[in-house]
């Protein structure tokens, strides 16, 4: 395949004028044939009526022998490429020598065709069967048209098609390269401008005007995908930043009492105090590398594989029960409405429960009801967490399920939060081939799943 654009449209433009040359010069071609055909049974037949009325008028052998003879012969002396037969049963009424295919050809009426000398152009021909009159017998006239006049113009012109065809056809390919180039500015342009975008400067876009109007929707594509890696580069530069910031305090804790207890002797009591401290902040660095492999694997397409159909209130509460503690400790209780079967990976649900929950209780005020709702949506099953609280701002919540966002005026982290656990949920639903959704209006915050339902 022609990699270089301008000459695979040169190459379209040559073929496209090779098929229109090709086509028309074959049309004006048998075009002229059929006219040079025309034009030979015209002469055949006007040179026929006269030949036949010569003969009408001889009567007897005499006037064959001195003055039709002498017509004949004249005529033929003409250089018009015109010969003529008389034949008939006795000798002195006929003319010329015939030849086998003559005779075959004075047994019919009508044009036809004469090969002379076995070679050339056929000759066109014309016969014609003269009734007797008086002494004269029945005649058969058969009259011959050389065409190689005719053909030889013919030839000149087919040769002058066929140049003047290939030469139409180079000047098209040679104006076509041309014009494709010219044609092709614009994108040449559109790639240098690609090739100068850099990564140091993040905010470059193509330039959409001017731009034929064939290039905007490939400009304004790519300039969107621009866009997306902008975006995605910046939330991995957020990532990076978020995952140093959340390992770093823990981090900061082991070294700091670490540090600590080395600079004098301690006593066992102070070590095994030291011990558990450091221990908890090292749990803490596993649950979040824990979760950030969790979350790797959902990226590279893990799904949910041992899927069973399970009924959804059932599981919220034993995800409630497992959490009793922490609702008793923050004074909130659990109201669970609905029900109904879904397929699902148990125990990334549970997870996913668990992580909404933890979110509605560390959000909600001492006293206030937790609400868990399952519903039947279509082809849908909607699992939803809702916990009273302060409304969230409109441009927060595409942002929820992100990896370490916060929303400062109302989602404050906890020592025991890291931020993951929304983008969990996300993964969970993903691995369910679900969606995950956020609702905030009313004094109220609602967290869910949108999961296939079972069958």
């Amino acid at each position: 395949m022609i990699r270089s654009l301008a000459s695979r449209l040169t190459a379209l433009f040559a073929a496209c004028a090779s098929v229109v040359f090709v086509v028309a010069g074959v049309i004006i071609y048998l075009v002229l044939q059929a006219g040079i055909n025309d034009q030979l049974r015209y002469e055949l037949g006007l040179r026929g009526g006269w030949v036949e009325s010569s003969v009408l008028r001889t009567q007897s052998e005499s006037q064959w022998r001195l003055w039709l003879t002498p017509t004949m012969d004249a005529m033929e002396a003409e250089r018009s490429g015109m010969r003529v037969w008389l034949l008939s049963d006795r000798p002195g009424f006929s003319y010329g020598t015939p030849t086998p295919d003559v005779v075959a050809l004075s047994q019919q009426s009508g044009f036809g065709l004469l090969l002379a000398n076995g070679h050339g152009p056929a000759w066109m021909t014309w016969s014609r069967t003269l009734p007797a009159d008086g002494d004269r017998p029945e005649v058969r006239l058969v009259l011959a048209k050389d065409p190689a006049r005719f053909w030889d113009t013919l030839n000149a012109f087919r040769l002058t098609l066929v140049v003047l065809g290939s030469a139409g056809v180079l000047a098209v390919a040679v104006l076509g390269y041309g014009m494709a180039r010219f044609g092709l500015r614009p994108l040449r342009r559109l790639s240098r401008q690609a090739q100068a975008l850099d990564p140091n400067h993040k905010g470059q876009r193509l330039a959409l005007k001017p731009m034929p109007a064939e290039l905007d929707d490939l400009t304004a594509s790519f300039n969107g995908a621009l866009a997306r890696l902008e975006t995605a580069y910046q939330q991995l530069e957020g990532f990076n930043a978020d995952v140093a910031h959340e390992l770093r305090t823990p981090l900061t804790n082991l070294i700091g009492q670490t540090q600590v207890m080395l600079t004098r002797p301690r006593s066992a009591a102070e070590l095994e105090e030291v011990l558990h401290s450091n221990l908890e902040e090292m749990e803490r660095l596993k649950a979040i590398v824990n979760d950030m492999l969790f979350l790797a694997r959902a990226d590279q397409g893990a799904a949910a594989s041992r899927q069973l159909a399970v009924c959804m209130a059932d599981e919220v509460r034993k995800v409630a029960e497992f959490l009793e503690p922490l609702f008793d400790d923050r004074g909130v209780t659990l109201r669970v409405e609905g029900d109904t079967k879904c397929s699902v990976e148990t125990a990334l649900l549970r997870r996913a429960l668990s992580n909404l929950m933890r979110n509605a209780i560390q959000h909600a005020a001492p006293g206030d009801e937790v609400q868990a709702s399952i519903l039947r949506e279509g082809a849908n099953v909607r699992l939803a967490v809702t916990n009273p609280g302060p409304e969230i701002p409109a441009q927060h919540l595409p942002h929820l399920f992100d990896r370490f966002y916060r929303v400062d005026s109302a989602r404050l982290s906890s020592g025991g939060n890291h931020g993951l656990g929304l983008a969990i949920v996300n993964a969970i639903a993903v691995m369910h081939r679900g969606t995950v959704f956020v609702e905030s209006a009313n004094g109220l915050n609602t967290f869910g799943l949108l999961l296939p339902a079972e069958g």
